[in-house]
């Protein structure tokens, strides 16, 4: 019984590891994410001076780091993402995929 627990936990870091895989930064946990023309979206922006070149893209707003140790369902209860320019601090990033942990 013991043997096959810590076979299972060998196969699960790999998979953890995986799920933090972003490789423009760390995964992001998002209170919102919104299509970049978005009236939310371009009211941040517009008050940084960002402009977007690609109005379909998706930001995000409220975001913050997701922990190697805080990975699983509860360490995201909004939205996870992985984005391209995160250098805006916590209240806005740009380019963002949606992520499945």
């Amino acid at each position: 019984m013991i043997a096959r627990v810590a076979v299972a936990t060998a196969l699960a870091f790999p998979i953890l590891a995986a799920a933090q895989s972003c490789s423009t930064g760390p995964i992001q946990c998002c209170n919102s994410v919104e299509s970049a023309n978005s009236q939310v979206a371009q009211s941040v922006l517009g008050s940084l001076g960002v402009v977007v070149g690609d109005v379909t893209a998706l930001v995000g707003l409220g975001c913050s780091p997701i922990s190697v140790v805080g990975v699983g369902a509860s360490a995201c209860s909004a939205s996870p993402v992985c984005c391209e320019n995160n250098s805006f601090g916590s209240l806005i990033s740009i380019g963002c995929v949606p992520v499945v942990l």
